[in-house]
């Protein structure tokens, strides 16, 4: 099995046990700091190899600035 299929049942195994709203909002809120760290650890990367730096984040609140659809900076959770 996948990694994908994998994960696709694990979170199908935590809705089944979601009974209320506060565990609906619960695991929301789990799922948002999880992808919220792996998108930090991308840019902390990106800082740490220059290609952020201030000029650009400076660039942000100017301009658009168009990103690739592939990159190499992915964040692997086998830290």
């Amino acid at each position: 099995m996948s990694f994908s299929g994998a994960a696709q049942l694990e979170l199908m195994n935590a809705a089944a046990n979601v009974t209320t709203q506060k565990d609906l909002d619960a695991l929301k809120r789990t799922l948002a700091l999880f992808f919220a760290e792996r998108a930090q650890k991308a840019i902390d990367k990106m800082w740490d190899e220059g290609i952020i730096t201030d000029e650009t984040i400076k660039q942000w609140g100017s301009e658009h600035m168009r990103t690739p659809y592939r990159t190499n900076y992915t964040v692997s959770s086998h830290n």
